[in-house]
């Protein structure tokens, strides 16, 4: 996919399918667990993300220890693992999904169950069966960027995108380094703490994305969005798209009419995003 260089892709390297899903207008991109309550109501829930306009979706592999998540998504992850999800039925449904929804699934998962899976330590294994399973690219929270080399090799040699998350308190040095490897877009964290549906836009975001002005990839910002304003707002003031987790799970977990309003949520946001894109304004000389 995407090689090394200062923002990310090189302009001769192929656009993968995840940074081509911003090519047409901010991205929404949405983020289930896997397993919650159980595979097929997850295959279900991910069709109808699509059918509201999700253009990415974050298929999250749930581990015991999810340190970035908030409550929501800690529940969730929960009832995953009592559900008796795992990694190999994890590929099963992904592949499932690769073959029935036009949008490309990222896995969000930790870096232990990565190491971990197969015959041998390493990332070579578990990267090569996501690439069968038809995943597009990983998001590894608890992976340091000054440790990713090998599960960066991994992806670049089976053709997924390794997406890094940026924090507010992300020194400038880290940052560069973090660009240097990253490829298909770049994980804004738009506010301090864990994942969670919150009542307005952190001013952390404005700062996050002024920041990242000069990078070529494109730039999501999640952790808090929730409402069509917030996906208006982040994307009026530079965002390429948005990623919403907790709202869609709080959804899944309420149980009533779940796909309907998963549908239903997505197409809100989406139209969030696309009316804050009429109000980013035009660069100078334009």
């Amino acid at each position: 996919m995407s090689s090394d260089g200062a923002g990310g892709a090189d302009e001769s390297a192929t656009e993968s399918d995840v940074e081509a899903a911003f090519a047409d207008g901010p991205a929404l991109l949405s983020y289930v667990v896997a397993g919650d309550p159980d595979a097929e109501s997850t295959a279900e829930y991910v069709r109808a993300l699509a059918r509201g306009g999700a253009d990415v979706i974050e298929l999250g592999l749930p581990f015991s220890e999810p340190i970035a998540e908030g409550p929501t998504i800690q529940q969730a992850i929960r009832r995953a693992l009592d559900a008796g999800m795992t990694p190999d039925r994890y590929f099963d449904l992904a592949a499932e999904l690769s073959e029935e929804v036009d949008v490309p699934l990222v896995c969000m998962t930790y870096y232990n169950l990565i190491y971990q899976y197969g015959s041998e330590e390493g990332p070579e294994p578990f990267v090569a069966a996501a690439a069968e399973a038809g995943i597009s690219g990983l998001i590894v929270p608890d992976l340091p960027v000054d440790e990713s080399a090998p599960l960066k090799a991994a992806c670049e040699d089976h053709g997924l995108d390794l997406v890094f998350i940026v924090a507010p308190t992300t020194t400038d040095e880290r940052l560069g380094r973090m660009l240097d490897r990253a490829s298909g877009f770049v994980y804004v964290q738009g506010r301090l703490g864990t994942t969670g549906a919150r009542s307005d836009v952190s001013s952390e975001t404005h700062g996050s994305l002024d920041r990242l002005a000069e990078t070529d990839l494109p730039k999501a910002v999640g952790f808090g969005i929730s409402e069509r304003e917030h996906a208006r707002e982040i994307v009026a003031g530079g965002a390429d798209g948005v990623v919403v987790g907790s709202e869609f799970v709080d959804i899944v977990a309420s149980g009533e009419n779940v796909a309907d309003r998963l549908e239903a949520k997505a197409r809100e946001l989406k139209q969030g995003a696309l009316d804050g894109a009429t109000e980013v304004p035009e660069p100078e000389g334009k």
